[in-house]
């Protein structure tokens, strides 16, 4: 009988990252069309509205691209720490704070028309989303805490938080009792870049970030310690590499990050601070860092694909009736398919004869 063994790799190669992605992608294609068909629907009529209608009007290319921005900023800064084995998935948390704290500012500088307004919202965001994360990462160093754990729970407390003020100390006095804040004065607001659309200025953090993601992490001895510190502490220790400091700076630059989303969110498509703020960005960044192998380059497509998913749910909503919660279920089957693939990036597959059965006499016998 032919044998199949699984043989450990050495170290996984970038290739076999773009592989498990495709397989990913391709099995998530494959389930797609049975749930199409499931819903009475044809599958090519499903993934036409999916994955064709979007891209056939400037609105919806508009959109594509508006829910690209906060997938890929966020992305960027999750993989450094995910490469480093830290597992941030607070983000969505992180996005929220970095908004309120944005938001705030605005509100406080209603009337102001100030260029430097922006900006300030900017590194509140970001300051806001590091100390949401800091407190991760003080605890998995102080504490050795869990940081799946802990992050993912602080995003819990970061929402109801938001409910909090945004039905108490920063409601609007004049919105008929809605749980929402005033809307935003010009200057708090990112431009539109896209006439017609409402993609605005901060794709371009993203796109920032993935340059700097890049550099970091393949071009400098900075990202070498951090990946060093996270996979292997005590040959870090070994080095003089910190793995505390790697901690603290994956964490740091992963809350940055998905602070600066949520700047991108309360000063962009919604111009205020309300309760629905996020559409699970930042759950949905760890599926497209994964996807993309954590490569810069590869969340860079990764994150166009998962928007393009965002925006067909709802074009497949209106044209051919399908429920909104497709598109969550097609983000749950590419993330099942990506870790149930995964095993190809550490193991290869051989084939061979099977060898013969030793009888516990013989292996006693040597």
């Amino acid at each position: 009988m032919p044998e199949i063994r699984l043989e450990p790799r050495t170290g996984p190669s970038l290739a076999a990252s773009f592989l498990v992605s495709a397989t990913a992608v391709v099995l998530t294609a494959i389930a797609g069309s049975l749930l199409f068909m499931l819903y009475g629907k044809s599958p090519a009529a499903g993934f036409h509205a999916f994955f064709i209608e979007p891209l056939l009007s400037r609105y919806g290319i508009g959109e594509v691209l508006l829910k690209m921005g906060p997938l890929l900023l966020i992305a960027q800064g999750l993989a450094i720490g995910f490469r480093a084995r830290l597992w941030n998935i607070g983000a969505e948390g992180q996005l929220l704070i970095g908004a309120i704290l944005a938001g705030t500012i605005a509100i406080m500088f209603e009337s102001s028309d100030s260029i430097l307004l922006l900006p300030l919202m900017v590194l509140a965001g970001a300051a806001g989303g590091m100390a949401w994360a800091s407190i991760a990462a003080y605890l998995k160093v102080r504490f050795h805490a869990n940081e799946i754990l802990v992050t993912f729970m602080l995003s819990s407390i970061a929402l109801q938080l938001l409910y909090y003020l945004v039905t108490g100390p920063l409601k609007d006095p004049q919105g008929f009792n809605f749980p929402q804040s005033i809307t935003f004065g010009d200057a708090a607001m990112f431009p539109v870049i896209m006439d017609g659309t409402r993609v605005n200025a901060s794709l371009y953090l993203g796109l920032a970030a993935t340059v700097i993601a890049w550099v970091l992490m393949q071009r400098t001895l900075a990202g070498y310690k951090l990946i060093v510190g996270g996979l292997a502490p005590g040959a870090a220790r070994y080095a003089g590499f910190s793995a505390n400091r790697t901690v603290w700076i994956c964490l740091l630059i992963g809350g940055a990050a998905a602070g600066i989303a949520g700047v991108g969110e309360v000063a962009g498509p919604l111009g205020m601070l309300q309760r629905n703020i996020s559409h699970g960005y930042g759950y949905a960044a760890i599926i497209v860092a994964f996807l993309g192998g954590l490569h810069p380059v590869g969340i860079l497509i990764s994150s166009a694909l998962m928007a393009l998913i965002y925006v067909g749910g709802d074009f497949a909503r209106l044209s051919i009736g399908l429920p909104s919660a497709v598109t969550t279920i097609f983000q749950g089957m590419l993330l099942v398919f990506y870790l149930a693939s995964s095993l190809l990036l550490t193991h290869r597959v051989r084939f061979g004869a099977s060898r013969p059965r030793q009888t516990a006499g013989e292996t006693a016998n040597g």
